[in-house]
């Protein structure tokens, strides 16, 4: 980025607030590419590429954050996946300005690696349990 850039900026959840969206930490997991960007009804549909080693946290209905913009991943095939964004949305964010071949900041959904961290340590720790036997 550079000065005069657009960016998206949201004020953080309050711990005592009602939650009814996604978590999103603001730390990018990498970088996709907007392969697709079509009309379907009011909303725009987004088609993006991502890193390989990003795939495997990117699931169908599961939460996706482009740019910062909390999405949901309506379909998922590989390392591509496609969101439906909304017209306030487009309107009240970079995605609104955004072009098939550009690139954007992509985190992946905070669960997903936790559950897989948690599973690493178990393994590991059974492995490790079998050796001591």
């Amino acid at each position: 980025l550079k000065a005069g850039d657009k960016v998206n900026l949201e004020r953080a959840m309050r711990a005592d607030a009602r939650f009814g969206g996604h978590f999103v930490s603001g730390h990018i997991d990498g970088t996709g590419k907007i392969t697709g960007k079509r009309q379907e009804g009011e909303s725009c549909v987004f088609t993006f590429r991502v890193q390989e080693e990003l795939e495997r946290y990117i699931v169908e209905k599961g939460s996706v954050a482009v740019d910062g913009i909390s999405l949901t991943a309506v379909s998922v095939d590989g390392n591509s996946f496609s969101a439906a964004v909304i017209p306030h949305t487009l309107s009240a964010t970079t995605l609104g300005f955004k072009g098939i071949g550009e690139t954007v900041n992509i985190e992946t959904d905070i669960t997903g690696k936790y559950v897989e961290k948690f599973i690493a340590e178990r393994k590991k720790k059974q492995n490790y349990k079998g050796v001591l036997e």
